[in-house]
């Protein structure tokens, strides 16, 4: 199995395959027709997401030249112009552009948060705010040593961001807080390091719960 991020792009969807193609699948056509790779966008990404209201799509860990895939790096995103998912070279008279993360060695998730989107690496956290002409979008770093394991391992619940790092749960309202835990033990030391992509976040807004499913090591 592969490893899919999914995002809106008005009523379509846009997707992304792990080191892989980002696709469209345009609902207008109905299901009988498939999703197809956007031929314009990078063709190696590690994930995608949307801003909102804005309407960029990110790709993560994308390539530094479009359309080739030994340009791949890990820190390194870029976003398309502004509701225009077939335009990502910037120019003067276009909202595309690109960061390159610093601190860590691959980016690792990404969520919507309030007035923010929020980035992490494996090492720590960043915000991406949207600033509107000639930038686009700023981008600081806010925290260190509290990366995220996987892409689905972070969630945003009420302007407030869960996630699960590699020895402690997060949480982020404004200031990075570690969650106590009195599981926190019997979790980390049974946590499969291999599979750590593979850990998913929900949430269940009835009991107000955040629940993170990961692979133990003997999974």
């Amino acid at each position: 199995a592969r490893n899919w991020s999914f995002d809106n792009f008005g009523e379509d969807l846009i997707a992304t395959v792990h080191k892989g193609k980002t696709f469209r699948w345009d609902t207008s056509n109905g299901t009988g027709v498939r999703a197809v790779a956007i031929s314009q966008a990078p063709t190696s990404s590690r994930f995608t997401l949307v801003s909102m209201p804005d309407r960029h799509i990110f790709l993560f860990g994308t390539e530094t030249t479009i359309g080739n895939s030994t340009t791949q790096d890990d820190l390194f995103l870029r976003f398309s112009s502004q509701e225009d998912f077939t335009t990502w070279g910037p120019t003067a008279t276009n909202t595309a552009g690109s960061f390159r993360i610093q601190d860590g060695s691959k980016i690792v998730s990404a969520v919507r948060s309030r007035n923010a989107v929020l980035v992490w690496t494996d090492t720590s956290l960043h915000a991406m705010q949207f600033v509107g002409a000639p930038f686009t979008f700023s981008l600081v770093q806010i925290g260190a040593n509290c990366g995220a394991v996987g892409v689905h391992a972070a969630v945003d619940v009420n302007g407030v961001a869960y996630w699960m790092s590699q020895n402690a749960f997060y949480l982020y309202d404004g200031s990075i807080k570690k969650i106590p835990c009195s599981v926190q033990d019997f979790v980390f030391e049974d946590f499969s390091i291999t599979q750590q992509p593979e850990t998913f976040a929900g949430v269940n807004s009835e009991f107000n719960e955040v629940t993170w499913f990961y692979a133990s090591n003997s999974s």
